[in-house]
């Protein structure tokens, strides 16, 4: 008997292990399908302007709602970026390179959008802007043979129209409490601290 118990305590001593294995509901499940269709159709029908080194990607804006929603939009975005860059025909580094820079910029928004801090969202699209920026600047100056501070500042002016501007807006008008109350009436899992507004 003192066998079960003593497997217990194995459970506690690697906390973490559970922590990252993510867990989706069908409800959950659903804002994957819908946040991947989002982005991929956005990027596909502003195809002009959503590609090469000077770009306005206006599906960007979609990355700040991963403060709302997590790991459903995370997901969904990043699949949606690699579906997208299939599409944009520059090869597979800007297909991995644009799913990971999206992975990390709106996983990164959400830890910092979660926390109990004063000016919060500001920070977390900042930190949006900036590595999509990095990532994306740089991989692209390299397949576009430019010098590497005109890949920055061309995705770093794209990155804050669509992402710091439209983003924020789009952020904005998703805390209103009508929009936020429908989507838990439905069941969905919001990440908002309501102490503050930021």
């Amino acid at each position: 008997m003192r066998v079960s118990g003593a497997s217990r305590p194995l459970r506690k001593t690697n906390p973490g292990v559970g922590r990252y294995l993510i867990k989706l509901n069908t409800k959950e499940i659903s804002l994957v399908i819908i946040f991947t269709a989002l982005y991929a159709v956005g990027v596909i029908a502003l195809a002009p302007i959503s590609f090469y080194i000077f770009q306005v990607r206006v599906a960007d804006a979609i990355l700040t709602l991963s403060i709302i929603f997590g790991w459903p939009s995370i997901i969904g975005i990043t699949i949606g970026t690699l579906v997208a860059n299939v599409y944009g025909g520059l090869g597979p580094l800007d297909i991995v390179g644009g799913a990971f820079a999206n992975f990390v910029a709106t996983l990164l928004a959400w830890k910092i959008g979660i926390q109990r801090i004063r000016g919060r969202y500001i920070y977390a699209i900042a930190a949006e802007v900036s590595i999509v920026t990095l990532i994306v600047g740089s991989y692209l100056s390299y397949l576009f043979s430019m010098p590497i501070l005109i890949g920055l500042s061309g995705i770093l002016m794209g990155s804050i129209i669509s992402i710091g501007i439209i983003g924020y807006i789009l952020l904005r008008a998703m805390f209103h409490p009508t929009i936020i109350n429908m989507l838990q009436s439905y069941g969905f899992k919001i990440h908002i601290k309501k102490q503050n507004k930021n």
